[in-house]
């Protein structure tokens, strides 16, 4: 007796240690006994209406038991272990959930006559279930649909369209600049901002449509049973909705504006991942083309022709790349003080496989918009460092895009090849354009900073097309000022272009900057831009790109136009994976 009074001690002091209640169902009598902290688990005293089976099952929520009554028959009849999960209403009338575990104890013919186990609260693990439900289909700011749950609504609305149900189309709604208003505002503000641009979305659609949050600053709407006309009505309607009044938020009212790419279905694909690609496509299209506008991906024949056509020049583009056919042509910066080249920029070109030399206007535009610009930048970087190690007497300057601009690999790859060569990087300039850095001041600024680190130089190009302000213009800290074509041309006569080259030039003096004047076609031109104080030109007057190493003594140059092609042959077969 003393073994045993023990072991019930020992039991009861676990139970208590745990917060289980255990029990014993006296099947034939239908009698309950509890033990263990009953009370503290449910708020209320066990022999309180729990005291009978029957009474136990009237606590127990409507929408479970049917399930916990099917788990005790299958168990009596020995077809599986019993255990389940139900919710039981307390004391104070809300429920708690518990997990339920036991096991019958049978007479000799088969009859179940008891069922002992034991009881365990989990509501900390039914909520932690159900947050992890929550957010595998909605977004945790907005409360709206994933990309994920949207991306199964967009396969539903496909799938319908092949059962004859009609088609649908996609919308990948971003609102513009928000990285501005996050940097000048702060995150509370540009939170307030996805918010209440949801809200304004969600006012735009049928109950049947479907909305998400797809991107830090990107929604995504799944339009069912949508024509095309349709689809970019409700563009439109989105874009008057958003501008037309401004967003109350913590620091106070503000205007803000989205574009939209829309993409019909199945017309322009047949999965959702190639629509919601072709989406992004399209609204990236629409920011190029000043933002605030919406942009349909490829609805007409020619559209459609246009874009098999790209696909074959980066198809051209990819095998230029694997095969080292990918070259400079090189036009000298001239010192106007000298009348000498200080350094030559170098400019793409393509040797396509009939050995022409494809201009960078036939194939880069499509590589940008193919998505492989990233290669071709990375190519172009491999071959100037080649050059410079192999010429060191000469300076080059380079172009990226701005794609580019915002890519880690490009600068891993730049930080690589430039490691421990402070005699290459003092020759080396990068020229990124004005229109590029417009586009995201904050990625641009980081990109300067990280190219300038080892001692490159940076160069902004298409200087006074993309009207940098001066505050934008101090966080960049770069080198040179390359002054727009369209303010050179005939200068020497157009007042109204001198006006602006000298404007320009103020600008880049005042900040301590070189400023080169590019397109400089005539000896006119020329002449009066070094009267005004331009350093250096560049354009058809000084020379034209070459393919030549114009750096050269004429006697010694290499003729043959792939000889400058092949300092990213090392990066073929990168370029090839």
């Amino acid at each position: 007796m003393a073994d045993l009074s023990q072991q019930l001690s020992r039991l009861r002091a676990a139970l208590a240690a745990s917060g289980d209640v255990a029990y014993e169902w006296q099947i034939d009598g239908d009698t309950l006994i509890w033990d263990g902290p009953f009370a503290e688990l449910f708020g209320r005293d066990p022999a309180a209406n729990v005291a009978t089976g029957e009474g136990f099952n009237r606590c127990i929520n409507p929408q479970d038991l049917p399930e916990r009554l099917k788990t005790l028959s299958d168990h009596f009849a020995g077809q599986r272990p019993y255990a389940c999960e139900y919710r039981v209403r307390c004391g104070h009338g809300q429920f708690r959930w518990v997990q339920d575990r036991g096991a019958a104890h049978f007479a000799e013919d088969g009859r179940p006559m008891r069922l002992v186990g034991a009881l365990r609260a989990i509501d900390e693990h039914k909520q932690t279930e159900a947050r992890l439900e929550y957010m595998a289909s909605y977004d945790e700011l907005t409360g709206l649909y994933n990309k994920s749950r949207l991306r199964d609504g967009l396969t539903q609305v496909l799938s319908a369209d092949g059962r004859g149900a009609g088609g649908g189309a996609y919308l990948v709604v971003g609102i513009d600049k928000l990285t501005l208003i996050n940097d000048t505002f702060g995150y509370e503000t540009g939170d307030a901002v996805i918010v209440q641009v949801g809200h304004r979305l969600e006012r735009c659609l049928r109950a049947s449509d479907m909305i998400g949050r797809v991107g830090g600053d990107r929604f995504g709407i799944v339009l069912g049973q949508s024509s095309d006309e349709y689809a970019q009505a409700i563009a439109d309607k989105i874009l008057c909705n958003v501008r037309m009044s401004p967003l109350k938020t913590p620091s106070g009212s503000l205007h803000v504006t989205v574009s939209i790419g829309v993409v019909t279905a199945p017309d322009a694909a047949d999965s959702a991942y190639d629509i919601m690609t072709r989406a992004e496509t399209a609204l990236h299209e629409a920011k190029k083309q000043g933002r605030n506008c919406f942009i349909s991906y490829y609805h007409c024949d020619a559209q459609r022709g246009q874009r098999r056509r790209n696909i074959e020049v980066a198809e051209m583009v990819r095998a230029a790349l694997k095969g080292g056919r990918l070259t400079f042509a090189y036009q000298p910066i001239v010192d106007t003080t000298t009348g000498e080249p200080a350094y030559f920029e170098c400019l793409v070109r393509m040797i396509a496989d009939d050995g022409n030399v494809v201009p960078a206007a036939d194939f880069v535009p499509v590589v940008e918009q193919m998505g492989m610009i990233r290669l071709v930048d990375r190519y172009a970087l491999e071959m100037a460092v080649n050059e410079l190690i192999r010429y060191p007497d000469v300076k080059l300057a380079i172009n990226v895009s701005g794609l580019t601009a915002v890519d880690e690999s490009w600068l891993r790859a730049f930080r690589a090849l430039l490691k421990d060569k402070p005699e290459v990087t003092s020759r080396l300039m990068v020229e990124i354009t004005e229109t590029a850095v417009m586009q995201d001041i904050e990625d641009s600024a980081r990109f300067v900073a990280a190219v300038r680190e080892p001692g490159c130089r940076v160069a902004l190009d298409d200087f006074g097309a993309g009207y940098t302000s001066f505050r934008h213009f101090k966080s960049l800290v770069v080198d040179v000022v390359k002054i727009d074509g369209s303010f050179v041309r005939r200068v020497s006569e157009n007042r109204e272009n001198q006006l602006f080259v000298r404007t320009l030039l103020g600008f880049a003096n005042g900040f301590g900057l070189e400023a080169v004047a590019e397109c400089v076609e005539t000896a006119d031109d020329a002449a009066l831009l070094a009267k005004l104080g331009i350093r250096y030109i560049q354009g058809y007057h000084c020379g034209r790109p070459s393919l030549e190493r114009l750096w050269l003594p004429e006697d010694d140059r290499e003729r043959n136009v792939m000889a400058n092609g092949d300092g990213g042959a090392g990066f073929a077969a990168t370029a090839a994976r």
